[in-house]
């Protein structure tokens, strides 16, 4: 079902200006309070209103109408308006409508939920000198939003601890060593061969690590093997991690979950990988010349990146924290069957009423957050600005480039993707929202009762995972 985000109706500068300017005389409104949340506009058109735009219309149809039987420019009135007038004249009221409406909720400063429903009128007389209208309105709440909740909120401070950083080191030293042919497989020997299964379609060769098998009956049936023997293995509980599985045989994920079948391998290649040396060739080769020049270098290297890695993660959880607990901690009322009504009509295709019950539970969880995160913005005075959101777009092109090896771009490189990238629209709406998170995180950071939580990242994994 297509998303329909509910928007808040914000009052801007431009808007105001625009109403300044305009030179239409403002039509009769009138609002009815119905509630707290429910208002009805009735707006009263006259003739005077329209009639004159629709009769230059209705004229610049007459000028360029080719009817058969008649001569370009020479079509009666009469006809043309008998073929177009009603429907010029719903679009001219129309328009008219919707102009006047949008003033009338600027002049008015009314912060609505939705758009304006118009109510039903049957037997509606288009030719009647004064025209009615009615609309319904869903009015935004009024609430007070606190970010000192009761109960405070971790703040997850996640450290790289010595097991970690001994780990990251010896996967360093293990991925840059060499490898070394050996006659027969032994402990933690890399051995390259074929899967093959014929009845599942299986044949595939991989290089199996010894020291991620997780199975003790197949490291017993590899251990001693030589080049061109054959071992059957089991893929149930194979390797210590499941990923391993649908890879290493190739074959889909699906496939590969609960697959308990006997498979050959028949060995091709015994290697052993011969840890590299801490030396400054492989500094070098890591982070760049005369970038780390010890062990103890490297280890505080591993430490800051991981930590860095880390934070975001924790800022993360931060984020969603504070938002679950803005929404469980601010309570107000919704105009539920306003918008219940309004989810019915809008969109691609009408939804039952049923339906649109169902899309407002939904959704109704995101709205309460987008009008509470549309207090703080308000509140604590949050903008976003060109030159800064050009900043921010500068160090997400580069954080992506050192991914890739670019650790310094030049400037001008810079400038020129930053334009690129934001003369899409798209990317400029996604970067402004990752801004505008920042700038909250950095607002709970400093308003929200936190307890900052000191933890390794293994106790991180399991305290908010499980």
């Amino acid at each position: 079902m297509k998303d329909r985000g509910l928007k808040t109706c914000r009052i801007s500068l431009n808007a105001l200006l625009l109403h300044v300017l305009f030179k239409t005389q403002f039509m009769n409104i009138t609002k009815e309070q119905i509630d707290a949340l429910n208002a009805v506009l009735k707006v009263e058109i006259t003739r005077e209103d329209y009639q004159e735009k629709v009769d230059k219309i209705l004229k610049d149809y007459r000028k360029n109408a080719n009817i058969p039987g008649f001569r370009k420019g020479q079509v009666p009135m009469g006809l043309i308006k008998k073929q177009y007038g009603k429907a010029v004249l719903v679009d001219e009221v129309n328009k008219l409508l919707q102009d006047n409406l949008n003033r009338y909720l600027v002049e008015e400063k009314l912060d609505v939920l939705g758009n304006p429903l118009p109510k039903q009128q049957d037997n509606f007389n288009w030719d009647a000198d004064e025209l009615a209208f009615e609309f319904e309105l869903g009015l935004a709440p009024d609430f007070e939003v606190s970010l000192k909740t009761k109960k405070a909120i971790p703040h997850y401070k996640i450290v790289a601890d010595k097991k970690m950083i001994d780990e990251q080191v010896t996967r360093i030293r293990k991925q840059y060593g060499k490898l070394v042919s050996k006659d027969t497989v032994e402990t933690d020997n890399e051995v390259t061969g074929t899967f093959v299964n014929e009845a599942e379609e299986i044949n595939q060769k991989t290089t199996l690590e010894l020291s991620k098998i997780k199975s003790k009956k197949a490291l017993t049936a590899l251990k001693g093997k030589k080049a061109g023997d054959t071992v059957t293995l089991k893929t149930k509980g194979l390797f210590k991690e499941e990923y391993l599985l649908p890879s290493s045989l190739g074959i889909p994920q699906e496939k590969a979950n609960g697959l308990n079948i006997e498979v050959a391998f028949t060995i091709e290649e015994i290697n052993e990988r011969q840890p590299a040396e801490l030396n400054q060739e492989l500094f070098d080769r890591l982070f760049g010349p005369d970038q780390v020049h010890s062990e103890e270098e490297l280890r505080e290297k591993i430490k800051k990146d991981s930590e860095a890695q880390f934070q975001q993660q924790s800022d993360q959880k931060l984020l969603n924290d504070v938002t679950e607990k803005l929404i469980e901690t601010t309570s107000f009322d919704l105009p539920t069957e306003f918008l219940q009504k309004w989810m019915q009509t809008t969109g691609e295709n009408p939804l039952s009423e049923e339906e649109a019950k169902d899309e407002f539970e939904r959704s109704e969880k995101g709205l309460r957050y987008q009008l509470i995160e549309g207090k703080l913005v308000k509140e604590h005075g949050i903008e976003i600005q060109f030159e800064e959101l050009k900043e921010f777009t500068k160090g997400f092109i580069r954080s992506q480039m050192a991914q890739y090896g670019q650790a310094n771009p030049k400037e001008e490189d810079l400038e020129g993707i930053a334009a690129r990238v934001m003369s899409n629209q798209d990317e400029v709406k996604r970067l402004s929202e990752q801004l505008m998170s920042q700038k909250l995180l950095d607002l709970y950071k400093e308003k929200a009762n936190l307890k900052t939580k000191e933890v390794t990242y293994e106790d991180f994994v399991k305290e908010v995972y499980g």
